[in-house]
């Protein structure tokens, strides 16, 4: 038995689907981790996670199959084995897998045990759950492979050490939300350590386009003692984690690169107002793809004040992307025009409102079609939760990237933006957006002297009360309990409930926080209950 191990544990990206690219990849950092025992792969790391019902192809597992063995023949060369997470089809069913790849062949595979089920997971109506595992026994030491879940949970890691694990290693696809990754180290992995005695090595992805975006935050823990005998990791250069705002700020970033380049668009185009919210878009673009592949475009109506089309100007000159201008007067005369039979008998409201949001939409939408550009909408978490947005007008796009932001989110990024530049951000160094943006009261500018507070409680009583009946799922009862009117809750609750409908036709955008819209919070789109 050897009493040393080297391990090198590749925190990659990966494609979903891109089978060939990800084995290359794969072998590319195994290739740079040079003279080591073993080199590690996040869950899944060979298919893409979450590759959702896309493994349920046959094709697909063929294909996976086929580039299993490639990454195992490739070990034939004397080289690092390779700890891989992929899938694998038996009769009884489509597991969740890692496979020790070494000396040209599978010299084993593990089956995950415990299969999510839960907030943004489904894995139990796609994979079998495997057996209990046990140990993996490789150059003389047995190795526990708990498979993502499997160490977020007691009962594997302790069949596993009561197997004669000496050592757990838990490679992850494990999601970026707020403050979960000193969940993942001080509560989860630390209460595995206290009931195995067990040193875990936690291995996680990084980036991902679409709704979900991984952190990475790998680590590992030594035993503290407990196991006196047990293996020890060496200490070696931390890497700092980030500190809030910045961690969210970068998921949002990191996201939306991702989700551009993976989908092979050539840059974005939005809407800049001269408000918060469009401003705060513009710069996440910028910091994830370069200023010069972000396009706004000022779209003002009769009601737009000279201030907004000055903080809108002065906003892309400090993020150095393009504007161009494109009054949407002419379009809504010719609607008035148009509409001015079957509108005769009525009084102008919010339907002449929602008119201007929507050729706005369509505007944008013709520049993306015709360039190429996706367009960015940038409605925030409290407008999309009471529906303070217009389907098929500023709600129109392909990605928003602050769908699960709260508006006091949005006030806290952009301050923090203004002052720091986040070390994967690729627009410009100093701030991204006038202090005046930043101060104003929100306003949609869709009538005369418009506030959003017309509408809406403040923002800072707004959010408190959606925290609670979204992100804590609590009733009216409940939230009035902690200071608010009552009335104002009821009816919040009852604009949550039937702005569900807008939700379900929103572009996706990037996992924050707990419960974001979508894969967290399932609601029905018809809903009578009313927990006042």
């Amino acid at each position: 038995m050897t009493d040393t191990l080297t391990i090198a544990m590749a925190q990659l990206n990966q494609r979903v689907g891109d089978l060939k690219g990800n084995a290359d990849a794969m072998l590319e950092w195994r290739a740079k981790a040079g003279e080591v025992d073993l080199v590690l792969f996040p869950e899944q790391q060979l298919i893409g996670y979450p590759a959702e019902d896309l493994v349920l192809k046959p094709a697909f597992q063929k294909a996976a199959a086929q580039e299993l063995e490639r990454l195992a023949a490739a070990t034939a060369d004397g080289g690092p084995a390779m700890l891989v997470g992929s899938t694998l089809m038996e009769a009884d069913g489509l597991y969740n897998i890692v496979a020790l790849l070494d000396g040209g062949k599978v010299a084993a595979v593990r089956k995950k045990h415990e299969l999510p089920n839960y907030g943004t997971f489904d894995e139990k109506r796609i994979f079998t759950p495997g057996p209990l595992p046990e140990p993996v026994e490789f150059r003389g030491v047995k190795l526990g492979l708990p498979i993502c879940e499997d160490g977020w949970l007691p009962k594997v890691c302790s069949h596993l050490k009561a197997q004669g694990a000496e050592l757990l290693i838990s490679v992850n696809g494990s999601p970026y939300e707020i403050d979960k990754d000193d969940r993942r180290l001080e509560q989860v992995f630390a209460a595995r350590v206290a009931e195995t005695g067990l040193p875990p090595i936690f291995l996680n992805r990084i980036g991902g386009p679409g709704e979900l975006v991984f952190d990475g935050c790998s680590f590992v823990l030594n035993a503290n003692g407990v196991a006196a005998d047990g293996w020890v990791c060496e200490g070696g250069e931390l890497a700092e984690w980030e500190d809030h705002p910045a961690d969210i700020y970068s998921a949002m970033v990191l996201a939306l690169r991702d989700y551009v380049d993976r989908n092979r668009f050539p840059g974005v185009v939005l809407g800049l107002s001269g408000g918060i919210d469009s401003a705060l878009c513009a710069a996440i673009a910028a910091d994830a793809l370069g200023p010069d592949r972000v396009w706004c475009v000022m779209l003002p109506s009769r009601f737009t004040g000279q201030l907004s089309l000055d903080l809108a100007k002065e906003c892309a000159e400090m993020i150095g992307c393009r504007l161009d201008t494109i009054p949407i007067n002419p379009a809504v005369m010719a609607f008035d025009e148009m509409l001015a039979g079957s509108f005769s008998d009525r009084e102008v409201d919010i339907t002449e409102e929602n008119v201007q949001s929507r050729i706005r939409g369509v505007t944008l939408m013709a520049l993306s079609n015709k360039f190429g550009h996706m367009l960015l909408t940038t409605g925030n978490k409290s407008e999309m939760s009471v529906g303070y947005a217009t389907i098929y007008g500023d709600m129109a796009g392909g990605y928003n990237p602050l769908k699960d932001a709260y508006k006091m989110t949005v006030f806290a990024i952009s301050r923090w933006r203004n002052k720091h530049k986040p070390r994967i951000g690729l627009g410009p160094d100093g701030p991204v957006m006038p202090e005046a943006i930043i101060t104003r009261p929100p306003s949609a500018e869709l009538r005369p002297d418009q506030k959003d507070s017309d509408s809406l409680p403040d923002y800072p009583v707004l959010d408190d009360i959606l925290l609670g009946l979204v992100e804590q799922e609590l009733s009216v009862d409940e939230v009035t309990a902690r200071g608010h009117d009552r009335a104002v809750v009821e009816r919040i609750e009852r604009l949550l409930y039937i702005a569900e409908y807008k939700r379900r036709q929103a572009p996706p955008g990037v996992k924050l926080g707990s419960r974001n819209f979508g894969r967290d919070r399932r609601y029905p789109i018809t809903n009578a209950f009313r927990s006042g």
